[in-house]
């Protein structure tokens, strides 16, 4: 009687030289779809400044009101609409965690000037240190 020999059967192996290749092209699909750039939700008309000084890389970027050309209140970079009152309150609030606290004005070309001024009078009753305000570029003549 003649038995037949079984060959052995190797165990399937997991090449992981693909795995990787597949890792590294996902990463870079990732890497080049993800957008680095924060958009704001509020688009806003700055206005023009010949003397404005540029953006850029600070250690300590400031805290941003921005206002919109309806006179609504944002409060950093949540974007949330606050009332006057909100605003007075989270202003001393992060003045008392940060005394040197830089706030900048963000606001929109045709947003009420007396909503502008109210941001200030709570930046100086909150003791704020230093008050900026964004503004783009003025065109060249």
């Amino acid at each position: 009687m003649r038995f037949s020999v079984r060959k052995r059967r190797t165990a399937p192996a997991v090449i992981i030289v693909a795995l990787i290749d597949v890792l590294v092209v996902l990463l870079i699909f990732l890497m080049v779809t993800t957008t680095f750039r924060q958009q704001p939700a509020l688009k806003l008309t700055l206005p023009d400044s010949a003397q404005g000084k540029k953006s850029g890389a600070e250690e300590h970027p400031p805290l941003v009101v921005s206002i919109d050309k309806d006179g609504n209140f944002r409060f950093d970079k949540n974007d949330l609409p606050v009332t006057l009152d909100q605003l007075r309150s989270r202003l001393v609030e992060r003045v008392n965690q940060e005394p040197d606290l830089k706030l900048a004005i963000r606001a929109d070309k045709n947003a009420p000037w007396f909503r502008i001024v109210n941001v200030m009078d709570l930046a100086k009753e909150a003791k704020v240190k230093t008050l900026t305000a964004f503004t783009r570029d003025a065109a060249k003549p």
